[in-house]
């Protein structure tokens, strides 16, 4: 699973969208800023009318999107992931803010590269509601996770964690503004790793990081 240490060339990454692709900016900023030594070599978006496919064709990335009659058929829209994925010579797959559920043609294809960032420290407030969630329990501290995509809904290994505590005074609007902030740092230092090859998982699933 680990990219050998010892590869020079970039990361060649495949990023799925379904919205405004804040964190697809934050990937393409850190590579142009030289703190990513990635290529983003595709971006798939769910919707066709996502901004995220504009941030992708304004750095020059080719996209491709699909439409819901594709994922009226599961499998069809995995084939077609993979498919789009594989040609484009990725050789892992980042989801930023993707709206659906990836499903086992892809995980199959991908095993253990296939990566999500989620707004709350798992196992807590699981689901496509972690903010809201985490703010109506009343918790202290909240925050981000990233982890490898599975079969289990949020539930695949986790990489890394930071963080985020909710201030008395604070607002919804406001937690949710420094949430993102976190992700857009977290997010492209995980990938990072991944590039120089200091990710790998053990035989129990437990993930190490080598000069963290």
């Amino acid at each position: 699973m680990n990219r050998s240490p010892a590869s020079s060339a970039p990361l060649k990454i495949g990023v799925l969208i379904s919205g405004s692709g804040t964190n697809l900016q934050a990937i393409i900023d850190a590579i142009e800023q030289e703190n990513l030594a990635a290529e983003v070599v595709m971006v798939l978006s769910s919707r066709p009318d996502a901004y995220g496919l504009k941030r992708a064709a304004d750095a020059g990335i080719p996209t491709v999107s699909l439409n819901r009659d594709v994922y009226a058929d599961r499998a069809v829209a995995d084939a077609a992931i993979v498919t789009t994925f594989k040609q484009a010579g990725a050789e892992y797959l980042i989801m930023a803010g993707y709206m659906r559920i990836i499903g086992p043609i892809v995980l199959n294809e991908y095993p253990n590269r296939v990566l999500n960032v989620h707004p709350a420290l798992l196992p807590a407030f699981p689901g496509a509601h972690a903010i809201d969630d985490a703010w109506q329990a009343g918790v202290k501290v909240t925050g981000v996770t990233v982890h490898f995509a599975n079969a289990l809904y949020d539930q695949g290994p986790i990489i890394a964690q930071r963080a985020v505590p909710i201030h008395e005074d604070d607002t919804r609007e406001a937690l949710e503004a420094r949430i993102h902030e976190v992700e857009h740092e977290l997010y492209p230092w995980v990938i990072a790793r991944l590039a120089a090859g200091d990710i790998s998982i053990d035989p129990e699933g437990k993930v190490h990081i080598a000069h963290a």
